[in-house]
């Protein structure tokens, strides 16, 4: 095999991994020709109506209150949202649909669906099984299948609106994060305001921190974890071009999800009320909670790994970049790490973590042009050369 023929095979590898993968493609929510589109806006519409509308007439009484929680999960939030956004390192999502997934999250799932389902659940075992089973349990078995089948139902219709860019399971657990941000947000204003009722309005916003800085010390291990789990088995189950079928996975991840939910709602009720054995048992599901969220993100990030490595193996056998620089860009943070310690001198090092951005650089760019040397392109790989060779940007 000619070296000729072996740069084309790369060059097919890496248009075939572009496309599989949806890395680069755009997003338009305007869609007036597609059924998902006008579900979407009439389902997020209501819930922005009715939650506007709860804190329009409690404002007058809680107004204080209502500002500083919205306040405090606004900046939880973009904490949440930097820190999801900062794993999304290998075909990342647009904005606007990861905006897409919050606001479905935050409203519809919310207040048009899991409100609903959960308010008749209830209803329905306190008849079925007396007031009391339904305080103690009602809501352990009902929020984890309503909650997250209203989240994953949001994940369709980004399938649906965006089916070039949720290809992967990676891709489920990304946008299911961000669908269980935008639920959780919501949800812990509305906490944080029936708390600021407690007192009749007297020290309301004191009321109302408490429930703020529980939600937050809590937080970690709520929707945010359980809808990525989710929404990655989700898509394991519908299969998807560029992620196999698998539906024992995908059924074994989404029964996860809503079992961590479950016995998360349920634990007043478990411990029956002892003080010490609730928070054992918080601690406990929080570790746990973490766990299997770091192992599920571990099952669904090879697949990425594996696109990026065609997207750049081309620029290998080309001299733009070295087969270490690869391996660390497709490595886990154990392989960046090492590849940056690696030089000699603080100096390097650091030289050696700007090539790997530039490189992370550049293979967006050829996503973006399906793998052509645009000027873009041409500029990113310049910018590889010249930060490896320590040459000062032309720019001011």
């Amino acid at each position: 095999m000619t070296t000729t023929e072996t740069i084309d095979e790369l060059q097919q590898s890496r248009v075939a991994a572009i496309d599989n993968s949806g890395w680069g493609r755009s997003f338009a929510f305007y869609q007036p020709r597609n059924a998902a589109f006008w579900v979407y806006l009439l389902l997020v519409a209501s819930g922005i109506l009715t939650f506007f509308a709860m804190l329009a007439t409690s404002s007058g009484a809680y107004g204080r209150a209502i500002a500083v929680a919205a306040v405090s999960f606004t900046v939880y939030g973009a904490v949440f949202w930097w820190f999801t956004r900062h794993i999304d390192r290998y075909a990342r999502q647009p904005v606007k649909l990861i905006v897409v997934a919050f606001l479905w999250g935050g409203f519809a799932a919310t207040w048009v669906m899991a409100a609903t389902a959960n308010d008749a659940l209830l209803a329905l075992y306190a008849k079925v099984f007396g007031q009391a089973w339904s305080l103690d349990w009602g809501a352990g078995l009902a929020a984890p299948s309503t909650e997250e089948v209203a989240k994953g139902i949001g994940l369709l219709l980004l399938v649906s609106l965006a089916p070039r860019l949720v290809r992967t399971a990676f891709d489920g657990f990304i946008l299911g994060a961000f669908l269980g941000l935008g639920f959780q947000i919501i949800e812990d204003i509305v906490y944080a305001l029936n708390s600021a009722g407690s007192q009749f309005g007297a020290n309301q916003v004191e009321a109302a921190m408490s429930t703020v800085w529980l939600r937050m010390a809590t937080g970690v291990t709520a929707h945010v974890l359980y809808s990525a789990i989710f929404c990655a088995g989700l898509v394991y189950l519908m299969g998807r071009p560029g992620e196999p079928r698998r539906a024992g996975r995908g059924l074994a991840l989404m029964a996860c999800a809503m079992l961590l939910h479950g016995v998360w709602d349920s634990a007043g009720a478990i411990t029956r009320g002892n003080g010490a054995l609730m928070l054992l048992m918080i601690v406990a599901m929080i570790l746990v909670g973490l766990y299997v969220v770091v192992r599920v993100f571990k099952m669904t990030v090879p697949r990425e790994r594996e696109y990026l490595r065609h997207v750049m193996a081309p620029e290998v056998a080309n001299g733009v970049i070295t087969d270490a620089e690869l391996e660390a860009m497709c490595g886990d943070r154990k392989a960046r790490r090492a590849f940056r310690k690696a030089p000699a001198t603080h100096h390097e090092r650091k030289r050696a973590g700007f090539v790997l951005e530039a490189a992370g650089d550049l293979a967006d760019e050829l996503a973006g042009s399906r793998g052509t040397d645009t000027g873009r392109v041409e500029f990113a790989r310049s910018e590889v050369r010249r930060i490896r060779a320590g040459v000062p940007s032309a720019n001011p």
